[in-house]
């Protein structure tokens, strides 16, 4: 009675290699590192600029480990934390608005664990550093600008169906028509109750009739604000990660808030006005008409193109559709097999495609690239200490003028975009560049290095502190049970590690906190069943009382873990930040405790009692 199966004992030595396997990688420290990026999103780093930084290194710096390109962007490794600090201010100071050069740390593990996955586990910004802000989405600006392209499509259709428009305007966030007569106020009004039902059913607009003045007035219902803002959030969600993540920052976290607000964490990046670039580099996208001969001078801007200075084009004024109606973006080739860029639009600026395009054949269709950018420069202060201050300004270039062939909708091709890794990065603006509403700055934290290490120092020295009372009241107690239920603990924790390094997951804080959560949870499992072996003692033999104690305590031990594994798996889906970081440890652990004492403590007891005339058996 009670040995061990093949089944068993396979079992055990395979999660137990791969578990040691991908938790080994943390056992190798992690190295000062820089990351430079070109400023342009559109530009991978090369040999230039690797050149130019290094040369700035062997001049100005107190020396550098090793210098590579990866993942198109440069990588330095440092030897100590204050090569690596004195490196960035140097490199900031001579690069300035050329280059973005972000704080990293290297894994220093080896070439062979990585071809198999193996990495350490991710720290997130209460361990490792970093900064942290938290954004506004500026809603009214997206509200006004719906109710402009709005108004100019409104202005299209009154004049199309020859309604006479005495005056129009958006004030207010309110669309406001005044007419010369009674039967174009009566048109207008019932064209905006036909539109102002939406494709689910909702009301999208509040209209304000005023039959004295011969005037209308049209606000967003609350339907269409939720929608709008929902949209507009998401959006800039979606384009603040992809931008985010092209600068390689390790384990950002670009998340919602609320209703309008985003969280944006960059572990390992220590310098504010870095990060701010890095967040300012969010742009917007205008799809605007040439002008021609018969565009009033007042009507049309003239822009440089963003790959040629010296080229200008005039586009009217009116915008067609703006970028965040793109929903996707890709590259193709024309039938001459020359590289074209793939659009899709959603249905609102498919229809407003449909219009603008419509009567306008053979004329140039300009796509404008609004980028809001940082101007830095190095200047001496009152100290007599360099400083580098910044300005903000938008610049706004047009990145293709193509030529409307056939009548647009929500689907169309932009031609003549040069070569097949210019029209990539077309995409790339198309589907990362565009921010359905601006932002501004409501918090900016920073967490410093040491304030990581030392919450790393603290949370390992808890951990250590618990694991150690616990396998010693463990052994005092239990005796031999005791020290297999100690053994089970660390096997545990390498569990818990290898699978958080396996599956990417990053620690926190509070993911400490559930570690040693666990700690106690993996004990009590073991609790559990030396009690029930104890109790099953005072009736039957020693073989038959383990042999019963351990399945009749599965049911018990079974219940209780999925009962918190439920409650662990709430908090994952519905919490945010620090409470994610702990329901992740807190469900791996449970996860890992019930495999460790079942499975584990009792392959080790097997071992030592299975198969032998125990006439006295103390636990």
């Amino acid at each position: 009675m009670n040995k061990n199966s093949a089944f068993r004992i396979i079992t055990i030595t395979l999660v137990l290699l791969v578990g040691c396997l991908y938790a080994l990688p943390n056992l190798y420290p992690t190295q000062p590192a820089i990351q430079i990026a070109y400023t342009d999103s559109g530009k991978s780093a090369d040999q230039f600029l690797l050149d130019k930084a290094e040369s700035i290194l062997e001049n100005e710096t107190s020396g550098y480990e090793e210098i590579f390109l990866r993942d198109n962007k440069i990588v330095i490794k440092f030897k100590t934390l204050d090569q690596q600090l004195e490196s960035k201010t140097a490199l900031q100071n001579k690069l300035l608005d050329q280059a973005i050069i972000a704080l990293n740390l290297e894994p220093t593990t080896p070439a062979w664990l990585k071809d198999i996955g193996g990495k350490p586990v991710k720290l997130g910004l209460d361990l490792s550093g970093g900064v942290h802000f938290l954004l506004e989405v500026d809603i009214d600006s997206a509200l006004q600008a719906r109710l402009e392209v709005l108004l100019d499509n409104y202005r299209k259709s009154f004049r199309e169906d020859k309604l006479k428009v005495a005056n129009s305007s958006v004030k207010d966030l309110a669309l406001s028509f005044e007419f010369r007569d009674t039967e174009s106020y009566n048109e207008a009004l019932r064209a905006y109750r036909n539109d102002s039902i939406g494709i689910n059913g909702g009301i999208q607009y509040i209209i304000t009739e005023r039959p004295s003045r011969k005037t209308l007035l049209l606000k967003f219902s609350d339907v269409a604000i939720k929608e709008i803002r929902d949209y507009a959030v998401g959006q800039n969600l979606t384009t603040l990660r992809n931008r985010v993540n092209e600068l390689g920052v390790s384990e950002p976290v670009v998340q919602r808030q609320g209703a309008n607000r985003i969280v944006v964490q960059l572990p390992g990046v220590q310098d504010p006005t870095a990060a701010k670039k890095i967040i300012g580099k969010t742009a917007n996208l205008e799809f605007r008409l040439e002008a021609n001969s018969r565009t009033s001078p007042l009507r049309k801007e003239e822009f440089n193109f963003k790959d040629n200075d010296y080229r200008t084009a005039f586009l009217e004024r009116a915008v067609v559709v703006s970028g965040d109606r793109v929903t996707n973006a890709s590259t193709g080739f024309d039938e001459s097999g020359f590289s074209q860029v793939n659009i899709t639009l959603d249905m609102q600026g498919g229809r407003a495609m449909q219009k603008a395009t419509s009567g306008n054949i053979g004329r140039g269709l300009g796509v404008l690239f609004v980028e809001q950018k940082s101007k830095s420069e190095l200047v001496v202060d009152e100290l007599g200490n360099k400083v580098i201050e910044q300005t903000s300004y938008i610049e706004k270039n047009i990145i293709s003028l193509a030529t409307i062939q056939a009548v647009l909708g929500t689907g169309f091709r932009i031609t003549g975009v040069g070569s097949p890794q210019e029209a990539s990065e077309l995409a790339l603006l198309l589907r990362a560049g565009a921010l359905a509403a601006p932002m501004k700055f409501v918090e900016e934290r920073t967490v410093g290095p040491s304030l990581g290490k030392e919450n790393i120092e603290l949370g390992m020295t808890s951990i250590l502190i618990g694991f150690s009372l616990v396998i010693l009241f463990m052994a005092l107690y239990y005796k031999v049970f005791g020290l297999a239920a100690n053994v089970s603990l660390v096997i545990n924790l390498v569990l818990i590690t290898g699978i958080m390094s396996l599956l990417g997951a990053s620690l926190t804080l509070p993911g400490i906190a559930g570690i040693v959560l666990t700690v106690g949870m993996a004990v009590d499992a073991n609790v559990l069943i030396f009690s029930r072996i104890r109790e099953e003692l005072k009736e039957k033999d020693p073989q038959s009382a383990i042999h019963d104690g351990f399945s009749r305590a599965f049911v018990t031990i079974f219940d209780a873990n999925v009962t918190t594994l439920i409650a662990a798996l709430i908090l994952y889906v519905i919490g945010t930040g620090p409470v994610k970081g702990f329901a992740i440890t807190l469900s791996i652990g449970i996860v890992t405790s019930m495999f460790t004492a079942i499975m584990c403590t009792r392959a080790m007891v097997n071992l030592i009692y299975g198969n032998k005339n125990i006439k006295e058996l103390k636990i």
